[in-house]
């Protein structure tokens, strides 16, 4: 290179870097005057006040009572298949946020030989039906759940697990006993407990009690308020109750009540194998919990039209945070959508709408759903009685 050609090169860059350095002061200079001027931020995001407020939808079905002639109608080549049992009914199970249902036969499974009446036990493949439907948890304590002993839970419990439904009232072991079942959506935590009044006589093996939860107030309301920091709201699955009474007894009312008092804000009745009437019960803070004394069947072999007519149970459960920071919480717009356990000779087993039952299906079909709304509006019109959920 040229000595001219050097000496320019450096005069160049020197240039250069003088006039970057005195660019960059300048632009330093103005970004510590303009921090200098601008408002200092004085609020403080962390703790400022925020309003927030989410509702879901929880879902309720009955009795999943599997006798023989349903578990025969499911059977296949290759096992058994329950979805179309459930086919014309699904769409208004899935679209809820929880779904909750009890599971009146336990599924332990044909490793231990099914059986039907009197001491049941089921397939466990009515628990992929469940799943494929949108049920979210299932309630295990009832006067059933003992029918087959310890290993019929455990085969139950296991497959729930495996496929990934939660269970409640009936359990493995101390530890899973004491494992509260909450369920959060949106926000919104949701805790479940379940008992029954009793095991049909069969002794619950002495050091083993977890395997099943009985009805004991004491229990319960300790229950109730273990789980209650867990939670926004409680759900209390109640095994209750006298068969084919249509309205609650006492003790019903009474339980009721009692759990309403304690911090239940739902509470569902099973076990009458009949609807029985829905009602809001008010607490001394103004709070009003909603208790469905008895969803009745879902799905059974039973003969009777009370007997196959059911309902899918909907309320609505809103947490409201306030721009005071106080939280709230409420009950509200309550459901209820008739069902319709249909079968033929005890085969071809369809759960269908109500408003659906044709009169060759049901004779007086319209009659039935105008006389089940009325026997589910017994004590509150405060409930709606719906032909299709949306």
């Amino acid at each position: 290179m040229k000595k001219s050609s050097v000496v320019a090169f450096i005069v160049f860059s020197f240039t250069f870097v003088l006039i970057f350095t005195f660019i960059m002061f300048n632009d330093d200079e103005s970004a510590a005057n303009n921090m200098k001027n601008s408002p200092r931020i004085e609020v403080d995001h962390l703790s400022e006040p925020k309003y927030f407020e989410s509702t879901i939808t929880l879902n309720a079905i009955g009795d999943l009572l599997i006798h023989n002639s349903i578990y025969n109608d499911a059977r296949t080549q290759s096992g058994f298949d329950f979805n179309p049992i459930f086919e014309n009914i699904k769409y208004y199970l899935n679209n809820a946020d929880i779904t909750i249902a009890n599971q009146e036969t336990i599924l332990g499974g044909t490793e231990i030989g099914l059986s039907s009446y009197p001491r049941f036990n089921s397939p466990q493949q009515l628990a992929d039906t469940l799943k494929n439907v949108g049920v979210d948890i299932v309630s295990m304590a009832n006067n059933h759940t003992l029918d087959r002993g310890e290993q019929a839970i455990l085969n139950a419990t296991n497959y729930l697990n495996e496929i990934g439904i939660q269970y409640v009232g009936a359990y493995q072991s101390p530890d899973d006993q004491n494992k509260p079942r909450v369920i959060e959506k949106k926000g919104i935590a949701v805790g479940f407990l379940s008992y029954t009044y009793g095991t049909n006589g069969l002794p619950v093996p002495t050091g083993k009690e977890y395997l099943v939860n009985l009805i004991d107030e004491e229990q319960i309301l300790q229950d109730i308020e273990v789980i209650n920091p867990k939670t926004d709201f409680i759900v209390v699955s109640m095994h209750f109750g006298n068969e084919y009474q249509p309205l609650p007894n006492d003790e019903q009312v009474y339980l009721a009540e009692l759990l309403s008092s304690h911090g239940a804000d739902v509470i569902i009745g099973h076990h009458p194998h009949v609807l029985q009437p829905v009602d809001w019960i008010a607490s001394d803070d103004g709070q009003e919990s909603f208790v469905a004394y008895s969803l009745g069947n879902f799905l059974s072999g039973q003969i009777g039209t009370e007997r196959l007519i059911g309902s899918i149970m909907q309320i609505e459960l809103t947490k409201t945070i306030h721009e005071n920071n106080k939280i709230t919480h409420k009950v509200s717009n309550a459901k209820m959508m008739p069902t319709y356990n249909q079968y033929q000779n005890f085969s071809d087993y369809s759960i269908m709408p109500l408003v659906e039952v044709n009169e060759y299906q049901l004779a007086n079909s319209k009659k039935w759903f105008e006389q089940t709304e009325e026997l589910i509006k017994t004590f509150t019109d405060s409930v709606e009685v719906v032909p299709y959920l949306e």
